[in-house]
């Protein structure tokens, strides 16, 4: 009797811990096969047979499409470059140059993976439409409140995350560095 019931314990314990690992890296993410370069994050094998199965776990959960290896690859920043969550309330502005690509977005999310809702129903930038410098940089403002030139509304949401996808691009699995790839800034300029 007292063998029977070890043996259930033990398996419910197991159970437990496994199903709550999963559920943990499902919904925080992992850092297995990722790209960090300043604030933004990709996982470039996510596209691929390579997926990792916490990765694939994840994808199925999300009920994400995930860019193909052979199409380009996604970034994504939930705070600026001094590690400062991105707050809707905040004025934000990404700027810089992306890596080479034939195309990219930059794209607002909430919490929940859903577009950033706002009366204007602008919900990001292409590299055909936004306005650059002389010398092919550009800045984008993500704030609350409207701003001359490149703005997204922001709708005031306390948290949101920045997406960025590099269409036909030469970064990936490779990549390691911010001389192989350079990333556009991510700065906190204002806050109320």
């Amino acid at each position: 009797m007292r063998l029977i019931f070890g043996t259930i314990l033990a398996l419910c314990i197991a159970a437990i811990v496994g199903v709550g690992s999963t559920w943990m890296t499902t919904t925080r993410g992992t850092e297995l096969g990722t790209l960090t370069i300043g604030a933004w994050t990709a996982r470039p094998r996510t596209g691929t047979a390579d997926v990792d199965p916490y990765s694939r776990a994840t994808i199925t959960r999300n009920g994400e499409l995930p860019i193909g290896t052979g199409d380009g690859i996604a970034f994504t920043a939930g705070a600026d470059d001094r590690k400062r969550p991105l707050d809707g309330r905040c004025d934000v502005v990404v700027s810089g140059v992306t890596p080479a690509a034939r195309f990219w977005t930059l794209t607002l999310y909430d919490g929940k993976g859903h577009l950033v809702a706002n009366s204007l129903q602008r919900y990001g930038f292409t590299s055909q439409e936004v306005v650059r410098g002389a010398d092919g940089s550009f800045e984008i403002h993500i704030a609350s409140r409207s701003r001359a030139g490149n703005w997204l509304p922001t709708g005031g949401i306390e948290r949101y995350a920045l997406m960025l996808r590099l269409y036909d691009t030469p970064v990936g699995v490779a990549t390691r560095s911010k001389r192989d790839a350079p990333m556009p800034a991510i700065a906190t300029v204002g806050c109320p």
